[in-house]
């Protein structure tokens, strides 16, 4: 199979890697290629502040919200580019990915106008408050409360694994606001500013030593009424519509993130000499492999449509294969790095392949199991009917 861009690309290709790589090599050098998504705060948003004014952020979007109206293809050809400079993670990419998109599928004129050019702009950063110590991947079991005083919410509910949550501006909240409503009813979808009294963002500390993720507590937060997208007890469609938003254009970008992983596994196998092992060869030969796949799956995954709340089934198994993939590249990079691997950037801190594969531990966990990723795939996917509780 042969994937290639269309000629007439060739010159947007060239654009966004120039621009990226002038800034990236030279105001920008100091952040370039760094994983933490809560270090250099300000650096960090300066970054997204660039990207808004050149209008690489969200060049997906629409003219009127600062994007470029951009095709798929150009999309993922500056996801590649972004990726290829070494550009770090993106602080915004909630609000970019997530909540943007949302907005503009499912928000109000007023809304769009009020939150829109500041994601845009790189001016507001997103943290995402779904999970709760009792309700991860179950989130329809969430227990945050809000109830309507006026013409305001008031929230008293903890969120756990928060990223970003300790330099967020804002966050998205699903929050019940049904009095003994259960499951999906009775939900609402909150847009809630993280700079008031009664929010407590505090960072958990990772095992690599880095604290990308928060527990915050809400007692009695507020978020004005005109700040809940949809009606009231309509969270939960306003919130799997979001998760569809996940699978989009930005998996290009991590796929070529994995492959400079992947890169620098192998130069380290080169210079150490593991290369001439016939077990570490095969496994970087099974990983080079997974990658190719990985890539023709996501882009029959965008063919199939802009993202949303209808997942196709290439959607469906995307998460599952790379987490999987991600997990094995990590055990793989330790086998071929050996006792260097375990030397720390600092008493408290991993960083590189080191951090990679601790990082990468998590990934058949957050944004749903792989359990839960096999629930989904066969009943949403397959159609298959549920197996009752006791079985």
């Amino acid at each position: 199979m042969q994937l290639a861009f269309a000629p007439e690309l060739k010159a947007f290709r060239e654009e966004a890697a120039d621009w990226l790589n002038s800034q990236l090599n030279g105001p920008f050098k100091a952040i370039r290629s760094q994983t933490n998504q809560v270090d250099n705060v300000e650096e960090r948003r300066a970054w997204e502040a660039a990207l808004g004014a050149a209008r690489w952020s969200v060049i997906g979007w629409p003219e009127q919200w600062g994007g470029r109206n951009a095709s798929i293809a150009q999309q993922i050809i500056f996801a590649e580019e972004y990726a290829r400079a070494k550009g770090p993670p993106r602080a915004g990419h909630l609000g970019v990915e997530l909540m943007g998109p949302t907005l503009i599928a499912m928000g109000n004129d007023d809304q769009k106008q009020r939150f829109l050019p500041d994601i845009a702009g790189g001016k507001a950063i997103w943290c995402q408050g779904y999970s709760e110590p009792g309700a991860g991947s179950d989130l329809a079991n969430v227990k945050t409360k809000a109830r309507l005083e006026g013409d305001r919410y008031i929230i008293d509910g903890q969120k756990i694994w928060t990223s970003m949550g300790t330099i967020a501006d804002w966050c998205f909240v699903v929050a019940r606001t049904e009095p003994g409503s259960v499951g999906g009813k009775g939900l609402s979808f909150l847009m809630v500013p993280m700079d008031q009294p009664g929010v407590d963002a505090r960072p958990i500390r990772q095992m690599t030593g880095e604290a990308e993720f928060a527990e915050v507590f809400f007692d009695g937060a507020e978020a004005l009424a005109i700040d809940r997208i949809g009606n009231e007890g309509d969270g939960w469609r306003v919130a799997m519509a979001l998760l569809g938003f996940e699978r989009g254009v930005s998996t290009l970008a991590q796929q070529m993130h994995f492959r400079n992983e992947l890169d620098e596994v192998i130069a380290i196998a080169r210079r150490n000499g593991k290369a001439n092992d016939p077990i570490i060869r095969q496994k970087i030969a099974q990983a080079h492999a997974g990658l190719k796949i990985m890539r023709y799956n996501g882009l029959r995954m965008l063919s199939d449509g802009e993202g949303g709340a209808d997942l196709s089934g290439a959607a469906y198994t995307y998460k599952l294969y790379w987490s999987q993939w991600h997990r094995d590249l990590g055990e793989l990079a330790m086998d071929v790095l050996g006792q260097e691997g375990e030397i720390g950037a600092s008493e408290e801190r991993f960083d590189g392949l080191p951090n990679m594969y601790l990082m990468s531990r998590s990934d058949t966990i957050y944004a749903g199991t792989d359990q839960i990723q096999r629930n989904i795939i066969s009943e949403r996917g397959l159609g298959m009917p549920r197996e009752p509780r006791g079985k």
